[in-house]
């Protein structure tokens, strides 16, 4: 029997995102969205692409939380873009109660699942629905370190011209400008990125990579980034259904590690049946504890928006 997972919103990143897995055909896919007929219509679309691509997994679009009942793994991509003459206080609080009024509803019918949140603020919505949930840390978490980790890689080789796969990196911290890329745990077949490329040019790549979200938004003039963030939640669903115990960064409750206590940040984990079943501290030089301290305090100042957005 395969597994069941549920991707919440089928916008460009959920539809995306439900086309992927059902692609894999090791689960089962609901697609859910508010919209009457949107998930219902692209479902119907992706399963017709079974016979060609050789996936007997089944997909269905739905209005409804019941159809998501006993999920493994549920997804949530919900959430609004933000409009002209709206606040980013005010995205996030909408946001905020998107997310966590979806994790109610979801918690109350798979009770058991593991879940992964993509809907941004990344590392605010992440805080929320840990808080609403009552799930245990190892059962949530967001992704964002996976597709901050590709952009960097990809430009590092674009500039060297070698394959992406030779290409080996680490982005810890929050999903935002202040991302922190671990310039000396990065790699192209083995040879750190240092004997390969000058400070600067380095510096250079750093900066694209934090800007890298930013810089597909202002081509498109109108929506965001979406096959990228779709493989990178692909990729970490792979390795929950599958059981393959990846190593990946992803956005995690800290309790303590790296010296954060009560922040979800981006770093780097075992991804597998279990969910996130060990996070990994990797000893960090004082100026790289600095640049994550400074992207925890990012995260920080979007919590306490949401505390009081909360009390009022």
């Amino acid at each position: 029997m395969r597994k069941k997972v549920t991707v919440v919103g089928a916008g460009n990143v959920g539809a995306t995102t439900a086309q992927r897995i059902h692609e894999l055909g090791c689960a089962d896919v609901v697609l859910l969205d508010i919209v009457e007929g949107l998930p219902q219509g692209k479902a119907l679309d992706i399963l017709e692409s079974g016979p060609i691509i050789g996936s007997d997994a089944n997909i269905i679009g739905s209005n409804s939380y019941e159809t998501t009942a006993s999920s493994d793994l549920v997804i949530i991509t919900a959430g609004i873009a933000r409009k002209p003459g709206m606040s980013r206080d005010d995205l996030l609080l909408t946001n905020m109660n998107i997310v966590g009024g979806v994790t109610q509803e979801i918690v109350s019918r798979s009770p058991n699942c593991l879940l992964m949140v993509v809907s941004n603020p990344l590392d605010a919505m992440m805080y929320h629905a840990y808080k609403v949930s009552g799930f245990p840390k190892n059962r949530i978490f967001g992704m964002a370190g996976v597709l901050d980790t590709a952009r960097f890689r990809t430009f590092i080789a674009q500039e060297l011209n070698v394959s992406v796969e030779d290409v080996q990196a680490y982005v810890l911290g929050g999903h935002g400008d202040d991302m922190v890329p671990l310039v000396r745990y990065t790699t192209v077949g083995g040879i750190p990125i240092t004997a390969l490329l000058d400070q600067k040019k380095v510096e250079q790549l750093v900066q694209r990579a934090r800007q890298g979200g930013g810089e597909i938004v202002a081509l498109l003039k109108a929506g965001s980034a979406y096959y990228a963030p779709s493989a990178a939640i692909s990729q970490m669903a792979e390795a929950i259904l599958l059981d393959k115990k990846r190593i990946l960064p992803c956005c995690i409750y800290l309790d303590g590690e790296y010296g954060i206590n009560g922040l979800c940040m981006g770093v780097p984990v075992k991804l597998g049946a279990g969910g996130v079943e060990e996070i990994i501290e990797i000893k960090l030089t004082n100026e790289e504890l600095t640049a994550l301290n400074k992207s925890a305090s990012s995260v920080e100042e979007l919590v306490e928006v949401m505390h009081k957005g909360q009390a009022n």
